[in-house]
């Protein structure tokens, strides 16, 4: 397999051949395309092989964030035999598709890196929510990649046309899908937004179909599906790994457990980008600084009263501004404890050398 296969470009290479010129071992480059509880996969030009981060990228790394994730571009020392690969630095990615670390204030977790295209899957039935569609396209943006919503079993409602609509309203701009993978209706219009050698990723909770549409993308069932809970349209995890597809046509999808808590993290501002009706009506306030609250020349609260706004939205938006906010701020102390812990071991470490060479002499 051609690492052009796989997304290899100009940049990639650039950022390699100036990484292997400063090095005196002998690297190649791969993609991670397999990633299961710490373990990694990466695929290079010409072999696929397990690998493990080495010690001093694990020590130099600021944050979990920093370490090898799904789709990244590496750097690796092969096995001289059948063995593991040793992974020794991450080429600087294009974009990063990060969350909140469930159940966790601090902690920033990596969901996939490189990517062209996130694809917001949403199920038309029980799991169907706009508010938790514009929190999913809050981090699409934020990610660097594009967002396409993808509304499936679309064979289930009759009334599916109407909520394209709506999402399309919420969505400004951005392609909204209506598909059924038990059908097939609509897959092509899917397949066509991922080319060849451009990488999408698919975000949603359990239950929505990732899993189906992965298997019909790629022709057959390679992943393993499970029916929703009948009683409350819940999914159920079946999915435990996240893995990186080449389809058919030669785009890239990256498939991976599903997600029931999207939570904000860093300072992009997704937010702004999946509420641009808001920002464009926040231009006429009479003042430039108006939180929309009981500011006289509100044109945001003018625009609720005579029903162009729907107060829903409002509400979601200032509820994802003040969360983007918080986590920014928690994102910025955090970065900075890393960075001193980082340098006092690195103040450590000079120190130790510096002692070891004193007593050699």
């Amino acid at each position: 397999m051609s690492l052009e296969t796989l997304g290899w470009g100009p940049a990639f290479e650039h950022a390699f051949s100036s990484l292997v010129s400063q090095s005196p071992l002998s690297l190649v480059p791969g993609r991670v395309v397999r990633q299961h509880r710490g373990l990694l996969t990466v695929q290079t030009d010409t072999r696929t092989l397990l690998a493990r981060t080495a010690g001093r990228l694990l020590h130099q790394a600021p944050g979990v964030e920093s370490l090898p994730a799904i789709g990244d571009w590496v750097a690796l020392q092969l096995p001289d035999g059948e063995g593991e690969a040793l992974l020794h630095a991450v080429l600087p990615r294009a974009s990063v598709l990060t969350r909140r670390e469930a159940g966790s204030e601090r902690d920033g977790q990596l969901i996939a890196a490189n990517l062209d295209i996130v694809f917001l899957v949403a199920g038309l039935d029980g799991n169907f929510n706009p508010r938790r569609i514009e929190r999913a396209l809050a981090l699409a943006w934020a990610s660097g990649a594009a967002p396409v919503v993808v509304l499936t079993k679309a064979d289930l409602r009759p009334d599916a046309d109407s909520l394209v609509a709506e999402v399309e309203a919420l969505a400004p701009g951005v392609p909204v899908l209506a598909l059924s993978s038990w059908t097939g209706d609509g897959i092509e219009s899917l397949r066509v937004q991922l080319p060849a050698g451009k990488t999408g990723a698919l975000l949603g909770s359990s239950g929505v179909g990732k899993s189906t549409l992965v298997n019909r993308l790629l022709g057959e069932a390679r992943l393993v599906t499970q029916a929703v809970r009948a009683e409350d349209d819940k999914g159920r995890h079946t999915t435990t790994h996240r893995e990186l597809f080449v389809l058919p046509g030669g785009g890239l999808l990256i498939d991976g457990p599903g997600m029931r808590e999207l939570g904000l993290w860093g300072e992009d501002d997704g937010v702004g980008q999946t509420f641009t009706d808001i920002l464009e009506l926040a231009a006429g306030c009479r003042f430039t600084d108006c939180q929309h609250q009981q500011e006289p020349g509100c044109a945001v609260r003018a625009a609720v009263s005579s029903g162009a706004l729907p107060e829903a939205r409002l509400a979601s938006y200032e509820r994802l501004r003040r969360e983007q906010a918080f986590k920014a701020r928690q994102s910025n102390a955090s970065a900075e404890r890393d960075q001193r812990r980082h340098e006092r071991s690195q103040t450590l470490t000079g120190w130790d050398a510096s002692r070891s060479k004193r007593r050699r002499s």
